[in-house]
């Protein structure tokens, strides 16, 4: 329904029916079910429906990687995924990396050893684009981290550290 005295200003409000669709998704290991409007990112499902923050929202364009995930196990920009894609499927956020609430991933903890972050905010996308690029290639080069990061900005461009800390992570030390 479109409110509004003419074409130019567009109001748009919830249908009355409240035209909704139920998912399923196993986050961080436990089942949510929950109903969405189908035009729901993904990323605000997590953040306002489910309350977990860590997940930023940079850009809404897919550019920043600030609200990358795992589903499945592959890195995803969840501002460009649907929540009702994410129907039936396993989603991992930040919070749902570390092994426990007293202990932090070995890439959580190798960004905190290395200084892998200025202001913090592209941080969780970092991590969870990182630990994908690992499980692809466990032992990159620097060029290939580069790269394998290309998808996630750093605008306080803390690269350096960032790169430092996926390459200690693999056992390997930045030249």
């Amino acid at each position: 329904m479109v409110l509004g005295a003419d074409a130019s200003s567009f109001i748009f409000a919830r249908d009355e029916k409240g035209d909704t669709v139920e998912i399923s998704v196993t986050v961080n290991g436990g089942t949510k079910s929950d109903e969405v409007e189908p035009r729901t990112l993904l990323v605000y499902y997590l953040r306002e429906e489910l309350g977990l923050t860590g997940t930023n929202v940079g850009c809404d364009t897919s550019s920043c990687g600030a609200c990358t995930v795992h589903v499945n196990g592959e890195s995803v920009k969840s501002c460009t995924m649907l929540a009702v894609q994410a129907d039936g499927q396993d989603v991992v956020t930040i919070e749902g990396l570390a092994p426990s609430a007293t202990e932090l991933h070995p890439m959580q903890e190798s960004f905190r050893e290395n200084h892998g972050l200025q202001c913090g905010y592209c941080t969780p996308g970092m991590v969870m684009a990182a630990c994908s690029l690992l499980k692809e290639n466990p032992s990159p080069t620097e060029i290939e981290v580069r790269e394998g990061l290309e998808g996630n900005l750093c605008r306080c461009t803390g690269y350096h550290n960032i790169v430092k800390s996926v390459l200690a992570c693999s056992g390997q030390d930045l030249l």
